[in-house]
């Protein structure tokens, strides 16, 4: 997928040898299994062999949320930021979960009328399927932990721009908002990124902040208290301040 469908979650059934890094932790899928991913959190997979098969899906929050449930996934365990989110299946397993991803694709190109109901019952039988497995045994990385934690961090933070919308807003703003994502201590992302790039975690997030700011104050027609919104600010003098105190200026002063 394009870089800009950073809203997509995504549901991959896979038969093959893979492994899946994230955070501190490390994931080997031997035979088969099942990934939950959110668009909150980054992880890097890399398939060991050449023999791959299975399926995916990809949906979004606000498809999920016209369920007559009234569904919240984000509430959900499995898409919390702490949750282990790859899963072990054994052969039966596997092949239910297959039997769920072939009605999907049945459906999808059928004239039934309501037939987007029944693909949302579709991927909340996948989802709550995953919920009832045990999730996989993180093992040692095959890769320096502290390089991929700070690879993932940038991930994280670069998925948040470039703001296209000024409806967008940033969701990921404090180093604990980071941390609590990446399911690790404030102060182990604090020593990893000062270890790996030389600055500190919020160090890096303003300058992130301040050059997404200036881009939307020189290439967009946004007031800047839209602009503020958009960067998570709840008061425009919060970001006056904070753009002020980066650069100097004052951000219409910048802007003109």
């Amino acid at each position: 997928m394009t870089y800009n469908r950073r809203l997509y979650y995504k549901i991959s059934l896979i038969k093959g040898k893979n492994l899946v890094e994230y955070a501190n932790k490390t994931v080997f899928i031997d035979k088969q299994g099942i990934l939950f991913a959110t668009p909150k959190i980054p992880y890097r997979y890399t398939p060991q062999a050449k023999e791959q098969s299975g399926f995916f899906c990809v949906f979004t929050k606000e498809f999920l949320s016209k369920s007559r449930t009234g569904l919240l996934i984000d509430e959900l365990p499995i898409y919390q930021p702490n949750s282990d989110f790859v899963y072990h299946l054994n052969d039966e397993q596997y092949l239910q979960m297959e039997w769920i991803f072939r009605k999907m694709d049945a459906e999808l190109s059928s004239d039934y009328a309501f037939k987007y109901d029944l693909l949302r019952n579709y991927v909340l039988e996948l989802i709550h399927s995953g919920q009832k497995l045990k999730p996989l045994k993180s093992t040692a990385g095959a890769t320096n932990a502290a390089s991929r934690i700070s690879s993932l961090f940038i991930e994280l933070l670069e998925r948040q721009f470039p703001i296209d919308s000024d409806a967008q807003v940033i969701r990921l703003k404090t180093p604990n908002d980071f941390a609590r994502s990446l399911g690790i201590h404030i102060n182990h992302l604090n020593k990893v990124l000062k270890e790996t790039t030389g600055r500190s975690t919020k160090e890096i997030i303003t300058g992130r902040m301040i050059e997404e700011a200036k881009i939307l104050l020189k290439q967009t027609q946004w007031n800047v208290s839209e602009i503020a919104f958009a960067l998570g600010f709840e008061e425009v003098a919060h970001f006056s301040n904070f753009f002020k105190k980066h650069t100097t200026l004052s951000p219409l002063k910048f802007r003109n």
